[in-house]
């Protein structure tokens, strides 16, 4: 191998790194208003009581830089003004955290641009929990000949759970997919099972999902919202 391979793969890191570092968020008044990407994210995890509702407003696609939101212009859930914050990591963001009971149903993201047009976006928030009681052990001789059926509350009669399923060895691949689950039930096979080894297991159920934004600017828009739970 190439002695300075090492170093100088190590040194384009770095450089890259600190190239987004720097970039520093620009000025939502520096830019058409119908250039900006709205990038929403709900997130929320079982046991935690707080959602978090994150906001971010992009210039060049759904990638590029932040804005930071010089009045009139301003973002608000039902009518709440959302403070303003930033990292070197992050760029500008625009971040609220409200209790799973008050986040529970329909709600409304305004964003006001620089003219003073006002785009709203709704969505419905619901955490996501097993209707099924999982055992703390299972045997693998109770899985001969039917498969594990779990069963959840907070789902659409057609909706997405990511499973990951992870034992403690270094060879298997555990279990990592996206499902369609219909009618709030999940299968996990016999067949899937047989790749873990014995012994603990992490089981972690993800409801991802996401969509462009209803009312957005020409450069549109996504809203995603994610809610986990582990076993």
């Amino acid at each position: 191998m190439n002695r300075f391979f090492i170093p100088g793969f190590l040194f384009s890191i770095l450089f890259f790194t600190s190239c987004i570092n720097d970039r520093e968020p620009e000025s939502s008044s520096d830019v058409n208003p119908q250039s900006i990407f709205f990038d929403y994210q709900i997130r929320g995890e079982e046991g935690n009581d707080y959602i978090t509702v994150l906001l971010q407003f992009r210039f060049g696609g759904e990638n590029g830089g932040t804005l930071l939101l010089e009045k009139p212009s301003r973002a608000e859930l039902d009518g709440e003004l959302i403070p303003e914050d930033s990292s070197k990591m992050t760029g500008a963001f625009y971040e609220i955290q409200k209790p799973v009971e008050l986040l529970t149903g329909k709600h409304s993201i305004v964003f006001t641009d620089i003219e003073k047009k006002k785009y709203k976006e709704e969505f419905s928030f619901q955490p996501l929990t097993l209707s099924t009681k999982i055992a703390d052990t299972i045997r693998r001789n109770d899985l001969l000949f039917d498969p594990i059926v779990i069963g959840f509350n907070g789902l659409e009669p057609e909706d997405y759970v990511r499973l990951l399923l992870t034992d403690t060895s270094f060879t298997g691949d555990g279990i990592n997919r996206l499902d369609t689950v219909r009618n709030g039930r999940l299968i996990i096979s016999k067949k899937e099972l047989e790749n873990l080894v014995n012994g603990p297991v992490q089981l972690e159920f993800i409801r991802e999902y996401e969509k462009p934004v209803k009312n957005g600017t020409e450069e549109g828009g996504r809203l995603q919202i994610t809610y986990s739970l582990k076993r």
